[in-house]
């Protein structure tokens, strides 16, 4: 067996999401040389808009994972860094054991709480809305009767927590719904309207800095070296994308998944309550992004997988449709208009299924670059090239009806799993002459 120190350094990304959790390994150069994967327990429903799961079970999934990955690696693990699911928020005492289910990042039921928000938030703050960290945060200090909870912290940060960087410390990223400002760097005087908020919220450390080294009894039982860093991570989407291969100002990531979500890289930060946009600091850099209600699952409405590859095998994406859809599967829409009542737009329908699967390509198509030239509009660069995530990036006639939309190169992601991106911020930490994902570069 290979001496534990005269091993290759490796650097670990983890991805915490919401029904499993994936951990990716990859050497200097930056390829994968092991993944691990552990499912999770479905999220409980208990009441309308209810979605919550029980921290504890991530930690059993995180030590599968990394357990696995030290076994696998043929690298020595140097550094750790861990993305969680935007605006997942858990309370804990101050040994991190927690106070709380963990309310996830689609748990709506803090209505009450966002409308006392919006009362003394900026309009451009993405702490708005029932959706947010602050929102569920107000919400479970109404339900701790029983307990004196010493910490409000999201998913990647209690992990982080659990691994040995301590409790308490958050990236820049997953705090932003949390109300804190990016651009002054602290968190905002208006937050002072909920005093009983200030003593749990976390310091905030940038995004791919070093937060600590693991707990000597953690690397004890998962068989790791005593001497890993501990790296401040990121939200999963943000995770993706960097995993994407997004590097400069002007480089665009399209996720085509269920729905349309579109990221760039831009220099300064620009945001938009009214059409959900708003920025990531990731070192030098701003990631600004908006979603769109569009996207695969209106393709699902009418076809499977298998459908959807035989028919694109017949469509000339050099020959518009000309058929002027907005497809979307209901009724409103968010970015990159802002209407609830816009109604979805999917007729005439040809009489051959693969024209009708064109329109509905063209327009999702017309929607992302509808997209781009919204955040244009809002100071963010046009992309210079948009790389393609989700399972919708395999198509290669939409790829090239997108790219006639858009007018620049479309190309596939590098790499699609959120746990790649976060194991180049592990590595970025370390290894200093390597291409920074953090934009420093």
């Amino acid at each position: 067996m290979t001496p534990l120190r005269s091993r290759p350094d490796c650097y670990v990304g983890v991805d915490l999401g919401t029904s499993g959790c994936r951990a990716i390994a990859i050497d200097r150069q930056g390829h994968s040389i092991a993944e691990a994967r552990a499912a999770l327990p479905a999220s409980r429903h208990p009441t309308p808009g209810a979605s919550e799961q029980d921290p504890q079970t991530w930690w059993p999934a995180i030590t599968r994972v990394l357990g696995r990955l030290a076994s696998q690696a043929s690298g020595r693990i140097r550094a750790i860094a861990v993305d969680g699911t935007s605006s997942t928020l858990l309370l804990c005492d101050e040994h991190g054991a927690p106070c709380s289910p963990a309310l996830m990042y689609d748990d709506t039921r803090a209505r009450d709480q966002a409308q006392a928000i919006d009362a003394v938030a900026p309009p451009d703050s993405p702490a708005r809305g029932a959706g947010s960290a602050l929102a569920k945060l107000l919400y479970l200090l109404e339900q701790a009767h029983d307990t004196t909870p010493a910490h409000a912290l999201h998913q990647a940060d209690w992990i982080a927590g659990r691994l040995g960087a301590g409790y308490g410390i958050a990236d820049e990223n997953n705090v932003l719904k949390l109300g804190y400002d990016p651009v002054a760097g602290q968190w905002p005087a208006w937050l002072q309207a909920f005093p009983m908020v200030s003593p749990l919220l976390p310091e905030v450390r940038p995004v791919g800095g070093v937060t600590g080294w693991i707990a000597p009894e953690v690397a004890a039982s998962l068989g790791l070296p005593n001497d890993v860093l501990l790296v401040a991570g990121t939200t999963d989407s943000n995770a993706a994308t960097l995993a994407a291969g997004i590097s400069q100002a002007g480089d665009a990531v399209t996720s085509l998944g269920s729905t349309l979500v579109l990221k760039i890289y831009s220099d300064h930060p620009i945001a938009s309550a009214r059409y959900g946009v708003y920025s990531h600091r990731i070192g030098g850099r701003w990631l600004a992004g908006g979603a769109s209600n569009s996207g695969g699952a209106v393709l699902r409405q009418f076809f499977s997988d298998t459908e959807l590859t035989a028919l694109s095998k017949r469509i000339d994406p050099d020959r518009p449709t000309g058929l002027d859809y907005y497809p979307l599967p209901g009724i409103g829409e968010r970015f990159p208009f802002s209407d609830p009542d816009r109604q979805p737009r999917m007729q005439p329908r040809p009489a051959s299924d693969h024209a009708f699967l064109q329109g509905l390509f063209e327009g999702i198509a017309a929607i992302e670059a509808a997209g781009y030239h919204r955040l244009a509009d809002l100071g963010a660069p046009y992309p210079r090239r948009v790389l393609s995530s989700g399972g919708g990036a395999k198509n290669r006639v939409w790829q090239r009806i997108r790219a006639r939309a858009l007018g620049v190169p479309v190309v596939p992601a590098m790499h699609g799993e959120a746990a790649y991106g976060t194991a180049l911020l592990a590595r970025a930490a370390i290894v200093n002459d390597a291409a920074d994902p953090r934009g420093r570069g």
